[in-house]
């Protein structure tokens, strides 16, 4: 069956999976609202979904006789089926995944199912290892000041798949994408990244793996623009070869920042200082959000003072507030060391310590010490399953100018942290790793989520705040 837009290898139009075996590998978030979509539009048609014992029972409690459940596969249940939509956590690259697909079983996603389905949509696609979401929601943000109606959607909170059926259509979608779905991004208006360091290397298998699955969004996408930095080399290279218009930042001929002021081009736009966003990282993801929006057309220096009144989203550089005369920052986003790197130069004036470590990966965190060993903060607790991997590295540094534990958990830590600060010192929580494992099943109210969200909402309850008045993302969905 012919598709209606030229399509990837990923790519594939909802009614060409009819009379098809089709099975759904995993049933978090994306795994519910692939199976609501599949069965919307594939009604009475067998559906399999390999699940765990807990969410079989939610499955099984619909009534629909045509969905089974199943548990995790091998290879061989894989290769059983035509099509089978996979969850973004799940590696394409796990042995039973690629046996399978040598097999002739093909493996979408609901990135891909979306692209399909809308055509014609406006989109500007966001990636980076680190600012994508504050970038994708502060180019929504400017798109809505500009009286646009704009969904605000993807890894950021919604999942595409949960937009398939709104009623309102938007002018522009704004979609934040990780390394799991670029490759799945089809003809996007504007194409941005970000930056690039070396992450997810679990998932990925290798820093190039990583790289080429980060970057396939503007490599492979076909995107009519593209925006780049300048400043980092690996992903201005990217440039070279491509069909696609090239927009710039963090270059003196586009938008960029000099000290406290932004520019564009030699033109003075803004004093940064007016904006809710600290630190210098916060300047570029400006500038790219600038430079997105003129690179679909409309005038970003006069929608530029709206930046005044975006609102910072959750969990990244969030100053909760004070209590007892010290102040609490979240930056549970981080899962990097370049991440805490950054959210450490915020607070170079102030007496500083901060809790870093989780899930270990494999990263190394030799940047962060030699950043550490010419920055010191009052203290830096470490904490996690590579907590004490840090902790090594920390101690090789000669006549360190900052205190170094570490603790047993995240309430350890902050009760560490708090004994170690003067009154005016900050309590930084910028992990520079996820906390997979700790936080990966936590639910309140009965809703799931994310391990970051879920970590930084329980550092919020230690620190004496309600973590229901911090975790809602402003501007996500349709606006």
């Amino acid at each position: 069956m012919p598709f209606p837009i030229p399509c990837g290898p990923h790519c594939v139009n909802p009614s060409a999976l009819k009379g098809q075996s089709i099975a759904i590998w995993g049933y978090g978030r994306e795994g519910r609202a692939a199976l609501q979509y599949l069965r919307a539009r594939l009604p009475g048609q067998a559906l399999t979904v390999f699940c765990n014992a807990q969410e079989a029972a939610e499955i099984n409690a619909i009534g629909d006789e045509a969905i089974r459940c199943r548990s995790e596969p091998g290879a061989e249940d894989l290769a059983a089926f035509d099509v089978v939509v996979k969850s973004p956590g799940i590696s394409k690259y796990r042995p039973e995944a690629l046996a399978a697909q040598a097999k002739g079983t093909r493996f979408i996603g609901g990135t891909a199912l979306w692209f399909a389905a809308h055509p014609e949509a406006r989109t500007v696609c966001v990636t980076a290892t680190k600012g994508k979401s504050t970038v994708s929601a502060l180019i929504a943000h400017l798109l809505r000041s500009a009286g646009k109606r704009t969904a605000l959607v993807g890894n950021i909170g919604t999942p595409l798949l949960e937009t398939m059926d709104w009623n309102e259509h938007p002018e522009f979608w704004v979609i934040e994408m990780s390394s799991y779905q670029t490759f799945e991004a089809v003809r996007p208006e504007v194409a941005v990244m970000l930056n690039f360091y070396p992450e997810h290397l679990d998932w990925h298998g290798s820093v190039q793996a990583y790289f080429e699955d980060k970057s396939a969004l503007i490599t492979q996408s076909q995107a009519r623009h593209v925006v780049l930095n300048e400043e980092a080399p690996r992903v201005a290279a990217l440039a070279d070869g491509l069909t696609a218009e090239v927009h710039w930042f963090n270059t003196n001929t586009g938008w960029h920042a000099k000290g406290h002021t932004l520019y564009r081009g030699d033109t003075a736009v803004l004093d940064l200082r007016e904006l809710p966003m600290p630190g210098q990282h916060n300047a570029g993801n400006v500038c790219a959000a600038l430079t997105a929006i003129d690179a679909l057309g409309l005038d970003a220096a006069a929608l530029a003072p709206a930046a005044r009144q975006f609102r910072p989203l959750p969990h990244r550089l969030q100053s909760l507030g004070e209590k007892s005369g010290i102040r609490y920052v979240n930056d549970s986003i981080s899962t990097t060391p370049f991440a805490s790197i950054a959210a450490l130069e915020c607070f170079t004036a102030l007496p500083v310590a901060i809790l870093v470590g989780g899930y270990d990966r494999g990263l190394e965190w030799d940047a962060f010490a030699d950043y550490v060993a010419a920055h010191p903060p009052k203290a830096i607790i470490a904490m996690g399953q590579n907590g004490a991997r840090i902790a090594e590295r920390l101690r090789a540094i000669a006549a360190p100018g900052f205190a170094l534990s570490e603790a047993a958990d995240l309430p350890d830590a902050v009760h560490q942290a708090q004994q170690a600060l003067p009154q005016g010192g900050v309590v930084l929580l910028s992990p520079g790793a996820p906390s997979f494992g700790v936080y990966a099943d936590y639910v309140a109210r009965g809703r799931h989520f994310a391990d970051y969200v879920a970590r930084g909402r329980h550092f919020a309850e230690l620190a004496g705040f309600d973590p229901n008045a911090i975790s809602k993302i402003p501007g996500l969905g349709m606006g």
